[in-house]
């Protein structure tokens, strides 16, 4: 099981093993983290997702590219389901966690960094995008020996952090 930490960060300038992309379903870039993943892993990331990944990934699933230019060794992208356009199945938040941590375990990643996944323009309500992360990451017999979830903005973190507190 990982332990588990809190940080407020961006989650691109962070020195992990692997940090992990809320990706959109063409692996092609966009909004939020994985706009800002792109941008600052450079080129190589889209070369490498359009190379892994010539169809996109299915919701719920994960793999994994090079970090380009981030302090990371890799980055670990997911599809989050996209609460605002209808998807509100939890198994599918709760996949991206699992497949991330299955796909560290497969790279032997001792620390991987966690933006909430779908919590951002795909709208799912974050005090549950929280509970799903934590329950997901604290049952996991992943390898992984450390886990972060990166927190973007004060209030945000104040609540993961509460959330991670209780289930210690």
């Amino acid at each position: 099981m990982p332990r588990l930490a809190v940080v407020q960060a961006d989650i691109t300038t962070l020195t992990v093993d692997a940090i992990v992309n809320a990706a959109n379903n063409s692996m092609r870039g966009g909004g939020g983290v994985d706009g800002a993943i792109h941008r600052a892993g450079g080129p190589a990331v889209l070369r490498d997702c359009i190379e892994r990944f010539p169809v996109g990934l299915a919701t719920g699933d994960a793999g994994w590219t090079t970090a380009g230019d981030l302090p990371a060794r890799y980055v670990i992208h997911t599809v989050g389901p996209n609460y605002n356009a209808g998807q509100r199945d939890r198994d599918l938040l709760v996949s991206c966690y699992q497949r991330c941590l299955e796909v560290a375990d497969e790279l032997g990643v001792e620390e991987i960094a966690f933006p909430l996944i779908s919590a951002g323009v795909y709208g799912w309500p974050r005090s549950d995008a929280i509970a799903a992360a934590v329950e997901t990451i604290t049952g996991s017999s992943a390898a992984v020996a450390r886990a972060i979830l990166v927190a973007f903005g004060d209030d945000a973190f104040a609540e993961i952090s509460s959330v991670v507190a209780a289930a210690e």
